[in-house]
């Protein structure tokens, strides 16, 4: 790889709404690409890195895309690199409104199938730098893939646009736009870990972050979003095979607002039909998925492992038929026990119910009833969320907001 040529990787940044975009996040791939540390920049204005000739441009493009409240648009313009040899580097910049922030990414562009697939992705493409106009893809007639966002009525006054494209426009900062939330997952991972939460307004920041993703995706629709995943991670690998940018993908799914245990696994019975009562504690109990570190491989503790199969392979010897059912036993009492756990826990939960319940009577005869929470959940706390899921060098970001179908 040549070193004087910028690196084909991408970064993922967010931005405030102040007139100057102030850095709030930036993953470690900003120093490959334009060479400085994320804390160099973090609490900085990003229209620093801006060419001259594009800032006013580019202000106006914030101005916009903020108080138009958009998601997954795409724009082309130039940002300077830290080593002057390098000058300015024409980047491919990702933008996406979550209520409060500019979330988004920062990708080297160049003409070529990626960039095409970028742009045929995104649902808005804007051209800055004059020399980018081979990079914008148009589509005829193509319907938004994603609904329709209610604007927020709430709009601060009209900003002082200028004829003259030296002088930038100004603003006050900008008040919150529709509610979404932005997590960024480890990648490199089965589980994509939640390394970051923008805001609280959808999952618990206290509750989600370390956690893996797929906790807080339904069981039903678990498979369903790890395919999305996968052709998402697919897709973000540039043409020399290094983990990069690669488009958006949308989709609709139920979010678990309280989160689950994704890590383990419901196995078929493994027991012969005419031992009724282990089949049924083999459909009710919960393995843990096999780690693959565990004991060097998951051979000897892969949860469809027959419990007979030592019989099997060893048909004279009476010991291993005895391991075997001897085990069969550990697994059915096994199987009780979770059951009376769970009768307790649900025990549990009807008297905290009658609880909430004889407290909302009391408040209500005081006069003193509080309102509904700000945020529309199921009593069970699932949530029909529409999301945006896109790939870069340091991570996969998911952009949620609740689906308005």
């Amino acid at each position: 790889m040549d070193s004087s040529s910028p690196a084909c990787v991408s970064f993922i940044g967010i931005v405030d709404f102040t007139e100057d975009a102030n850095w709030v996040y930036c993953s470690e791939s900003v120093y490959d690409l334009l060479g400085y540390e994320p804390h160099e920049l973090i609490g900085y204005s990003s229209l620093n890195l801006v060419h001259p000739d594009e800032f006013s441009e580019v202000k106006e493009l914030h101005y916009t895309t903020i108080s138009q409240d958009q998601a997954a648009v795409l724009a082309y313009l130039r940002m300077r690199h830290k080593d002057p040899y390098k000058g300015y580097i024409l980047c491919g910049i990702s933008r996406t409104v979550c209520q409060n922030v500019l979330v988004g990414s920062v990708s080297f562009a160049a003409p070529g199938p990626k960039a095409m697939h970028n742009a045929s992705t995104a649902q808005e493409v804007k051209i800055i730098t004059p020399t980018a106009k081979d990079l914008e893809f148009r589509r005829w007639n193509d319907p938004n893939p994603m609904p329709p966002c209610p604007v927020p009525s709430s709009r601060s006054g009209s900003p002082d646009y200028r004829r003259d494209r030296s002088r930038a426009i100004t603003f006050d900062p900008l008040p919150e736009q529709s509610v979404r939330t932005a997590l960024i997952l480890d990648r490199f991972s089965v589980n994509c870990g939640i390394l970051y939460c923008s805001n609280d307004s959808l999952l618990s920041t206290t509750t989600c972050m370390g956690r893996s993703f797929f906790d807080f995706v339904a069981r039903k629709d678990e498979d369903l979003v790890r395919s999305w995943i996968d052709v998402i991670k697919g897709w973000g690998v540039n043409e020399r095979g290094q983990p990069s940018d690669g488009g958006f993908g949308f989709g609709k799914f139920t979010v678990l607002v309280n989160g689950r245990d994704s890590r383990c696994v419901r196995v078929p019975p493994a027991f012969p039909p005419h031992e009724p009562c282990a089949c049924v504690h083999a459909h009710n109990a919960i393995y843990p998925v096999p780690s693959r570190h565990r004991n060097g491989s998951h051979a000897h503790s892969h949860p469809h492992t027959d419990p007979h199969s030592h019989s099997h392979s060893h048909p004279h010897s009476h010991s291993s038929q005895s391991h075997s059912h001897s085990h069969s036993r550990t697994r059915d009492s096994r199987g009780g026990y979770r059951d009376r756990d769970r009768e307790r826990e649900r025990d549990r939960d009807r008297d905290g119910e009658r609880n909430r319940d004889r407290e909302r009577d009391r408040e209500r005869d005081r006069g003193t009833m509080r309102p509904p929470p700000a945020r529309s959940r199921a009593d069970n706390g699932d949530l029909v969320v529409d999301a945006i899921f896109s790939a870069h060098s340091d991570g996969l970001m998911v952009i949620l907001r609740k689906s308005s179908s």
